[in-house]
């Protein structure tokens, strides 16, 4: 007799559990703390996380890949030089990647570099590439408008079947608007030009989808999961009302479009976001009368995420974001290789990139399962928040007029900022921890190698009409200056700014605060100098510590104890490093009661948890003469 998962009784002999008991048990470990500020924390979309969710036993499945199906392993073609790029792609696609993302100079990805568009080197880029054995994407720029047509003059040439191949040309110049506030024409005359370049590829025989909707130009810049829906639909409704106004059919009409995403490493949102997207251009599809059809959704690791400073973090980044897209339903995956902030990537660089996706489907069987989070109560919940929020935000940009009056309008431009900023607080203040940057900093860090190739030459945009960009962002960026001016303090004087740690009575009584404030001002590259402390007989001798202070070299100083510690010595250790000369003395923790006796004392400054620590850190190196 075959046992299923209903006859079975594990733990049958416990009564069941209610959340009623769940929130009693919270309720006493919390001692009085209230239960929404300690457990439930919000999105930027304002979409509540709860610790704990039942299963949503009426869900159902989000179609996506199909069952057991993997996604696609891109793999980025960007190298300036075409004989280099054609090297590195045959290289990736001999060893596991089974597409390739044509990032061509100037576009959204490019990131400084980016192929050619002319005919004779993207022929050589593509160089004893089979086309029909691999998927192609394209991602354009304004000024390789002509690479599709260019493609598809090279597939003739190659007497390929153009409906045999699997190529997403990319077309999308709302987004080259949105991501770069320039643009040769409006949009009413563009979405003619739209109409023809879609059209003569079709002509040609080719499949699609030929537009993509992407919504890394509103990820780059800062904005939310819902913002980035919002956007993504928008502007797949205005290629598609494009098409129609030409004689299109919508059913054809719609399959032109495809979306491209970006995956961070904030897994249950991306998850929740592919999920959502799916779900919603479901809901557009139905609202044309149409039965939902299959939509190409292609990912790409989140450009904002990515550091500069201890860069191998971001392989661990990367890491979740593609678990999460892979998990969500991407139909195609492509990894920013973890030197990406640092420059061109060099081979290892990218074998990591194609390595990290190949052992998620081939050692963890990742694409076995079709939509696996389906039911469970946390993605589910978000998937709908998502869905509802991005769907009012849909509304709001069609009823301004459509993606293209919204932008004009800057009505795009001033949610995705208000967001941005509060990212950008949230970051200034660690709420918002950036592993190897704002926490764990490593100041004597190398830096890893890339490429010695000079950025891709790219023409000026033209600019008959300009609107407010949705400028790219990289969320580490202020830390990173930061640590970029103590370096060049180091360069110029041979050493970088410092803080002394000035650990008053016993070990144990400043560990906790010692540790803490080295992570702190060594995030904003000062340089903490520890030591472990100058307690005799249960007293800190002051003496030994303003002669340890004059001896470090550093312009700044801070007190590190227990409350208790400090309430006993701080205005004399205070005192002591004054007449050594110590014009800035910061203390760990906040001062309290006791923020007047200590001024007074000469503590001019408090770290602690909570406060602008980019703020505070950018005043510091003022004060130790590395900035300003």
């Amino acid at each position: 007799m075959t046992q299923t998962a209903e006859d079975l009784t594990l733990a049958a002999e416990f009564p069941p559990a209610t959340r009623e008991q769940w929130l009693a048990l919270v309720e006493g470990t919390l001692k009085g703390a209230p239960f929404e500020k300690r457990l439930v924390s919000k999105t930027y979309d304002g979409l509540r996380i709860e610790p704990l969710y039942p299963s949503d036993r009426t869900a159902k499945p989000v179609a996506a890949r199909a069952s057991g199906a993997p996604w696609l392993v891109m793999q980025r073609v960007d190298h300036p030089d075409a004989k280099a790029a054609n090297a590195e792609a045959l290289h990736d696609l001999e060893h596991g990647a089974t597409g390739l993302s044509l990032v061509f100079a100037g576009s959204l990805g490019a990131r400084g570099y980016g192929i050619a568009a002319d005919a004779d080197k993207l022929a050589r880029v593509l160089d004893d590439i089979r086309l029909d054995a691999i998927a192609l994407e394209l991602q354009l720029s304004p000024q390789a408008r002509e690479a599709p047509q260019r493609i598809a003059e090279l597939v003739a040439a190659r007497g390929l079947a153009p409906a045999a191949l699997d190529i997403r040309f990319g077309i999308d110049p709302i987004g080259a608007m949105a991501a770069f506030g320039k643009a040769r024409i409006a949009w009413p005359d563009m979405a003619k030009e739209f109409v023809i370049r879609v059209r003569d590829l079709a002509a040609r025989g080719f499949k699609g989808p030929f537009a993509v909707a992407d919504g890394r130009v509103v990820h780059d810049a800062g904005g939310s999961e819902a913002q980035e829906l919002a956007y993504m639909l928008a502007v797949s409704l205005a290629y598609v009302r494009a098409l129609e106004a030409e004689g299109v059919p919508l059913d054809a009409a719609r399959r032109i479009v495809s979306f491209r995403v970006a995956a961070d490493a904030e897994q249950f949102l991306t998850i929740a976001k592919i999920r959502a997207l799916r779900v919603l251009w479901a809901r557009v599809e139905a609202a044309c009368g149409l039965a939902p059809a299959h939509a190409v959704v292609s990912a790409e690791t989140a450009w904002r995420m990515m550091t500069r400073r201890d860069p191998a973090v971001n392989m661990l980044r990367a890491t979740v974001a593609v678990f999460a897209a892979g998990v969500g339903g991407a139909d195609a995956v492509t990894v920013l290789p973890w030197t990406a902030p640092l420059g061109l990537p060099d081979r290892p660089a990218r074998r990591i990139a194609r390595n990290t996706q190949l052992i998620l489907l081939e050692e963890s069987y990742l694409a076995k399962v079709a939509d696996p989070t389906a039911g469970a109560g946390g993605i589910e919940a978000l998937t709908k928040g998502l869905c509802t929020t991005a769907w009012t935000l849909f509304q709001e940009i069609e009823a301004a007029g459509g993606i293209w009056a919204a932008l004009t309008q800057g009505l795009l431009q001033k949610k995705v900022a208000t967001v941005r900023a509060a990212r950008e607080k949230a970051v200034a203040g660690r709420r918002d921890p950036i592993t190897g940057v704002s926490e764990f900093p490593n100041i004597a860090e190398g830096t890893p190698g890339v490429l010695d190739v000079a950025p891709a030459s790219v023409a000026a945009l033209a600019a008959g009409v300009t609107l407010e960009p949705l400028a790219a962002m990289r969320l580490a960026g202020p830390f990173e200056a930061l640590r970029d001016a103590s370096d060049a303090m180091l360069a110029k004087t041979g050493a970088r700014p410092k803080v002394f740690l000035a650990n008053l009575g016993r070990l144990a009584a400043f560990t906790a605060r010692a540790t803490f404030t080295k992570n702190f001002f060594e995030a904003g590259g000062i340089q903490a100098v520890t030591n472990d402390g100058f307690e005799i007989d249960g007293k800190t001798d002051l003496a030994a510590l303003a002669a340890a202070f004059k001896a470090s070299g550093a312009q700044l100083a801070c007190l590190c104890s227990s409350d208790d510690g400090y309430a006993a010595e701080a205005v004399e250790a205070a005192k002591a490093l004054t007449a050594a000369g110590c014009a800035n003395i910061y203390l760990a923790g906040r001062p309290g009661e006791r923020e007047a006796e200590f001024k007074a004392a000469g503590i001019g400054h408090a770290i602690f948890m909570g406060c602008d620590v980019l703020a505070t850190l950018t005043e510091a190196q003022k004060l130790a003469g590395a900035a300003g």
